[in-house]
């Protein structure tokens, strides 16, 4: 007796070459079910507000300094926790306070920017520093985790 599993071997690795090969576009609509998604995967998180930044005394500054500074400094509060950053053209320098651990991600539009560990004195650095907006997402080790808003270096 012949089995049929022996004489479509021809057929079957069309198939799968066909497969392997042919470039299928994602419906429109599917990617921007996924964008909307992928968006909402930190509304959970306290959202810190910005209540300082260096640049705003730049026009007071501007009459006694005779260059910009180098380093920015900005201060977010939210109810849980005060976030102090330091940007240089090499790195994010951050203080959390209430000291504790965890971790942070500074994220862009189109990826992660890096990622660092919060230590046990709130302290955390963070190389390079972007060049273009991101907004730091931190997860602390309480389960909290606090979302700034964006960042222009």
């Amino acid at each position: 007796m012949t089995s049929q599993w022996w004489t479509d071997d021809d057929r079957l690795l069309e198939v799968l070459r066909d497969a392997l090969t042919t470039a299928r576009a994602v419906p429109a609509g599917f990617v921007e079910t996924g964008k909307a998604a992928y968006a909402w995967r930190t509304i959970d998180a306290e959202l810190a507000a910005l209540t300082y930044d260096s640049e705003w005394d730049t026009a007071e500054l501007a009459l006694t300094r005779a260059e910009n500074a180098t380093l920015r400094t900005l201060t977010f509060s939210s109810d849980v926790l005060t976030i102090e950053l330091e940007l240089t053209p090499h790195e994010v320098l951050g203080q959390i306070s209430p000291p504790q651990g965890g971790t942070v991600r500074l994220s862009t539009d189109a990826e992660d920017a890096g990622t660092a560990e919060i230590d046990d004195l709130g302290f955390f650095v963070v190389r390079p520093a972007p060049a273009h907006p991101f907004r730091l997402v931190l997860q602390l080790a309480a389960g909290v985790a606090v979302l700034t808003g964006w960042i222009s270096p």
